[in-house]
């Protein structure tokens, strides 16, 4: 059963569109059942009936003309209940509906499983029987649900991809199709979209027809002779470690290669108009899928053999017809997954919004996004990318929502919350200078999240008093090696010289979890609980010794250096660094630099140094909560995984009570604490911050003109009260919604999601992602 399964989902993975994904799970789910009828009906978002879709058994004339609304028959129940629904004789049912253009009437037993994709109904997949003795059995009920449960993303990815082509399931005009993700960075933006595809990634090729066939099938041949030459030239050098029968598996490649094998069908491909890329992703899918509904293992194992041919292949025809990117004056940048690289391939003012498929609202290139105050959304699973090249987008970066192809109403109603956004800032820009201090006196710096130059630039323009924390990974991911020691120093002397006499918070290295170096590969099965941060440069002190010796001679002269360690789990680590740190200042000292020694602190991110924090503070100058890993370690979820994004929350009562147990434990120990999470730059999250008593908040510099005029704006007893009122709550929405509740209240709905004054957004036909 469970090849018959897999077999199917791939077959429905292969499907050139949603009408030919669902014939597939009818014919092959009947097939593989032995009944009589199987059928596929899909709720209609604009109508919110099911429809008929597809179905094997029942009269195909009724596909598209049946449909039954929300909660009516024995479908409706099915959906309504969301499990399934077993019945030996369904005309017996009280919610039996007949539809005599269906000819159900012949079918007694009844068998149906909702479509369920992140907690949305889809739709019901149905079977049924003409004997009424025939009770599916518990067997063939699992055997169903697991097919729905399996089917229910791509048909919703199919569903999406269709909604883009303008028409709705029943073939209306569908307009304003809008894709649900994950907020990444606050803003609105409205601009084309372009798409980056990975290299040599064949699910990634979109289908293209072209007029110029002769030029597209040229290329394909001379892709074909090149990758002929490399497995020749493989083989060739292979030849004297290799057996006989292992020097075969290269013949097999050549015999692929051979006119009247893949290149054949290709070529009738191109012939028939489709570019070569997209050909080549045609013919490697149908082969895979046929050498993995084999039998035979050696046989379906072939199928790898054939991917690895296709992306060959694919390299070289990438390679040869490399189309250099046109960025539009507004680019709303899309991918699959997002890279900082990517970023920078735009030219400077170009870029307006971000769109990735992967990541989520705490992933590095949403905080970059955030620091670049770009609006961004993440997690977008089942947005069909392919068909966004071109389109105009509108990226809402507070709901974490797109819109593609906007009517003249929806572009609108945004482009008056762009207006209203730009407006806020210009107004925000005489805090510039003005210290952040409450109604009644109480001093809170405002300090600056960086990693890169332009981070610097944009931070002094909006007032920022230092560098709370600066992502010393960042020049290490940037190069094709580790950064020399004089490379490291010329990058944190700029920092340190942008912000002079203020303060610079430098944190050690801090790679491995979801920041990799292509060049140091760190390969695990649970990175985030591996081998990171501080647990790396304590293994490899050649690296932290270097880069500690970069950071204080890059302060000689000014002295307004601090060094933060990240990842501390324990005591030791602790006094295991101090002791690198001592040895360098000593040595650099005797080199001739005229040079303090700085203030050194720990990150508390990791559950266990929450309670450790008087241990802690009796080792180190202060303490510096990571509230963005700290929240991902104590609610167990992965913060770049989308399908728990929702469950990753900054205002869950567990992270505010630790929270408040951090900062009450360090002033105990007479210690500085300070914040430097995504939290802080949340309106709302700033003043409970404040009001449990972080001495400093570290923020993106987009973040800190609306916290600095919220917090100059309100007393600390109010605060106080706000933040006693919120912690006697147990749920995170619930503690969001009062939180911004009494932002509204005092008079700062506009900090918070602009538009909502005004009313909502016009109605846009979902494609839930």
């Amino acid at each position: 059963m469970l090849t018959t399964l897999r077999s199917i989902v791939q077959e429905v993975n292969g499907a050139r569109d949603l009408n030919e994904a669902l014939e597939i799970i009818v014919s092959r789910v009947q097939r593989a059942m032995n009944t009589e009828v199987c059928s596929v009906y899909l709720l209609d978002p604009d109508s919110n009936r099911y429809i008929l879709m597809a179905t094997e058994g029942l009269y195909k004339k009724a596909v598209g003309n049946v449909s039954l609304a929300h909660s009516e028959g024995l479908i409706g129940l099915v959906g309504s209940r969301e499990e399934p629904i077993n019945l030996e004789d369904a005309t017996a049912h009280p919610r039996y509906r007949y539809f005599p253009e269906t000819g159900e009437e012949r079918f007694r037993s009844f068998l149906g499983v909702p479509i369920i994709h992140h907690r949305r109904v889809l739709g019901v997949l149905v079977v049924q029987q003409r004997e009424s003795s025939r009770c599916f059995d518990e067997g063939e009920e699992a055997f169903l649900v697991t097919i729905s449960a399996q089917l229910a993303g791509v048909i919703a990815h199919s569903e999406a991809t269709g909604a883009m082509s303008g028409l709705s399931l029943t073939g209306q005009a569908s307009h304003d199709i809008g894709f649900k993700g994950v907020a990444g960075s606050p803003g609105v933006a409205i601009g084309t979209g372009v798409v980056v595809y990975p290299p040599a990634d064949l699910e990634a090729v979109p289908d293209k027809e072209v007029d110029d066939t002769e030029a597209e099938k040229n290329l394909f041949m001379a892709a074909v002779m090149s990758v002929r030459e490399d497995i020749e030239l493989v083989a060739e050098r292979l030849a004297p470690q290799l057996r006989p029968e292992e020097l075969a598996l290269f013949e097999v490649y050549l015999r692929m290669l051979d006119d009247n094998a893949l290149p054949g069908e290709v070529m009738t491909r191109i012939i028939a108009g489709q570019w070569a890329q997209g050909a080549l992703k045609q013919v490697v899918q149908q082969y895979v899928r046929h050498f993995e509904k084999m039998g035979d293992l050696y046989l379906s194992e072939r199928a790898v053999d054939i991917r690895d041919l296709g992306r060959r292949l694919l390299a070289h025809l990438q390679e040869g017809n490399q189309e250099e990117l046109v960025y539009p004056q507004e680019t709303v940048l899309v991918s699959d997954e997002l890279t900082p690289a990517m970023l920078g391939e735009v030219p400077r003012g170009q870029l307006v919004g971000l769109v990735s498929v992967r990541g989520s609202s705490n992933s590095h290139v949403a905080i970059l996004a955030r620091a670049m105050g770009v609006p961004t959304v993440m997690g977008m699973i089942d947005m069909p990318v392919n068909q966004l090249n071109g389109r105009e987008l509108v990226v809402d970066g507070f709901e974490g929502q797109i819109y593609a192809s906007p009517s003249a109403d929806l572009r609108l109603f945004y482009q008056e919350i762009c207006d209203e956004e730009d407006a806020l800032f210009r107004g925000l820009e005489e805090l510039r200078d003005k210290p952040c201090i409450t109604t009644d006196g109480r001093r809170v710096p405002l300090l600056v999240n960086t990693g890169l130059m332009t981070d610097v630039v944009r931070s002094l323009s909006h007032g920022a008093e230092g560098i709370g924390l600066y992502r010393t990974e960042v020049p290490f991911m940037i190069n094709e090696r580790f950064p020399s020691e004089q490379e490291q120093r010329a990058y944190y002397r700029e920092q340190l010289e942008a912000f002079a006499p203020n303060d610079v918070t430098m944190r050690t290295l801090d790679i491995g979890g979801d920041k990799a170096l292509s060049y140091f590969p760190i390969s695990e099965e649970n990175p985030f609980l591996g081998w990171r941060g501080i647990r790396v440069t304590l293994d490899h002190p050649e690296i932290f010794l270097v880069q500690v010796r970069a950071m204080l001679k890059a302060s000689d002269g000014l002295n307004n250096l601090r060094i933060m360690l990240p990842m501390i789990s324990n005591v030791s680590e602790v006094e295991e660094s101090l002791h690198l740190i001592y040895r360098v200042y000593h040595e650099v000292r005797e080199e001739g630099y005229d040079i303090q020694m700085p203030k050194v602190g720990v990150m508390i991110e990791i559950p266990a140094a929450v309670y450790q924090v008087r241990d802690l503070s009796h080792r180190v100058d202060f303490l510096s909560v990571g509230s963005n890993d700290l929240t991902q370690y104590l609610l167990a979820v992965d913060r770049n995984n989308p399908r728990v994004a929702s469950l990753y929350h900054s205002f869950h009562p567990a992270v505010l009570h630790a929270l408040v147990k951090i900062a009450n434990d360090a002033h105990d120990a007479g210690t500085p604490v300070s914040i430097c999470g995504e939290l802080a730059g949340d309106p709302g999250g700033a003043v409970l911050l404040m009001a449990m008593g972080y001495d400093a908040l570290s923020m993106n510099a987009a973040s800190l003109p609306k916290v600095k005029s919220v917090i100059r704006s309100i007393d600390s007893e109010w605060a106080v009260k706000l933040l006693h009122d919120v912690l006697d709550l147990d749920s995170p929405h619930v503690i969001k919604s009062c939180v911004d509740l009494a932002l509204r209240r005092a008079g700062f709905g506009r900090y918070l999601r602009p538009g909502r004054l005004s009313g909502e957004a016009p109605a846009a036909a979902p494609a839930s992602s």
